[in-house]
């Protein structure tokens, strides 16, 4: 059995009920085999891929807080510090049910991979809790936050472990998170990204994950001659990333005509209202029922469905696993072009394969949407300096970044035999980074 197959097998065994742990583990090294063939017999010496799939450091803790009826509710929290071989561990912090240790693992194990594309110097981590802010009130929320920061504040640093936001945990939990980290440690440091303008946060950090995926979906475009302007583009989600990418699509010429919640999906002909979209989520946080009904040219559809419209280009902006094989049929049957992932691993293997095998250029998440990261990351040197760019500053950081990320990926594909192939290319070209620290640094 190739060592490949040994660690896959071994990374089921010992972590069983974590599917989304196991397809992360398996996508990145069935890409890697190139690679790991190469240098299979110092690998295996070094157990390089065993120490590479397992976490440094796994906390788990409780979260007691009290809700605005005086009941103590209790969540669990989770930070998983991944791989710390090119800097302190960087990622998000994601608060929603379905969160448990299976899927903040594949999460940190992709972090390690888009950390490592972006070129700064961050590791890989993740964390978060099954809390469900949607619904609470501000006092519950911050109540929460301050709980699950009391215990997380013994573990993270600017120099150590650096969380952001994620699903579920935006500027308002980012806000609560931070104050008690300075209450209970003393320090104003930057300990967390996606701040406050006020307090340390970065201009352009809420539109770079957006902005950065088309930045590398357009150079991915136009290295295979294809011009972005015209394109109908299909986006799913109405989230952050969605509509950040909805209006960087919108100035870069493109035409998106749909965007999706955990209810429904929107198909809007004449092209999205960003600025309607923008006021039913951020604002009045509602479905995009509401956006229907402000908006005439717009349908509104209950369920699944944004994959079934007609388009060019395909953004998932929504969740883990949600453009599946039906989906990815249903795009090539419609005549699309690309696929970039927006989401963390938003497609299903079957369906990326699939879509691969249809001659579809695809881009993968860790190497699509490591624009916010980056951006973190650049709040990041902003904080230790005491300084604040402008828009315009971060905003042309974030696309030289992303335009790098894609040549990287792409050279990388060609250097292994694997042109087009921007999975192969992200994972090779984030795998060899990090494989260089660690080697470097010994057995640790």
């Amino acid at each position: 059995m190739s060592y490949v197959d040994e660690v896959i097998d071994l990374i089921v065994k010992e972590n069983p009920d974590e599917p989304e742990f196991h397809q992360a583990v398996k996508e990145v090294l069935e890409s890697l085999r190139v690679v790991i063939e190469e240098n299979e017999e110092q690998y295996r010496k070094d157990a390089l891929l065993e120490r590479l799939v397992n976490p440094e450091r796994q906390l788990k803790f409780r979260v007691p807080w009290v809700d605005d009826n005086g009941q103590v509710q209790v969540n669990t929290g989770y930070r998983v510090q991944f791989n710390s071989a090119i800097g302190p561990y960087k990622g998000g912090l994601r608060f929603h049910p379905s969160v448990n240790v299976g899927i903040i693992k594949f999460l940190g194990f992709e972090q390690i991979f888009k950390n490592s594309l972006t070129g700064l110097p961050i590791g890989g981590g993740k964390g978060g809790s099954n809390f469900d802010p949607k619904g609470k009130s501000d006092r519950e929320v911050m109540a929460f936050c301050q709980s699950f920061m009391t215990e997380l504040c013994k573990y993270i640093g600017a120099d150590t472990d650096v969380p952001a936001g994620d699903i579920g945990v935006g500027g308002r939990e980012i806000g609560y998170l931070f104050g008690q980290y300075k209450r209970i440690q003393g320090l104003y440091e930057g300990v967390l990204t996606g701040k406050g303008l006020t307090f340390g946060g970065s201009l352009a950090r809420t539109e770079a994950t957006g902005y950065g995926l088309l930045y590398f979906t357009n150079a991915m475009l136009k290295a295979n001659d294809i011009d972005i302007a015209g394109k109908t583009i299909a986006v799913s989600g109405a989230g952050n990333v969605a509509i950040y990418a909805i209006q960087k699509a919108q100035q870069l010429g493109g035409n998106p005509v749909t965007c999706s919640d955990s209810t429904g999906w929107i198909y809007d002909p004449e092209g999205i209202d960003v600025e309607l979209l923008k006021e039913v989520k951020e604002v009045r946080r509602e479905r995009l029922t509401a956006y229907a009904e402000a908006r005439p040219s717009a349908e509104y559809h209950e369920g699944k469905g944004v994959w079934t419209v007609k388009c060019d280009i395909a953004l998932p902006c929504a969740t883990q696993n949600e453009l599946q094989l039906e989906d990815a049929k249903a795009l090539v049957a419609n005549g699309v072009l690309a696929v970039a992932e927006g989401a963390n691993m938003p497609t299903t293997i079957e369906a990326t394969e699939y879509l691969q095998e249809n001659g579809v250029l695809f881009a993968p998440g860790k190497a699509s949407n490591a624009g916010g990261v980056a951006t973190s990351a650049l709040e990041m040197s902003q904080n230790s300096q005491r300084l604040s760019w402008t828009f315009e500053e971060v905003d042309s950081r974030l696309q030289t970044i992303m335009e790098n990320i894609f040549a990287n990926v792409d050279a990388a594909a060609k250097d292994y035999g694997y042109e087009k192939n921007y999975v192969v290319g992200a994972n090779i070209a984030g795998f060899l980074k990090v494989v260089d620290a660690m080697n470097a640094q010994g057995i640790v």
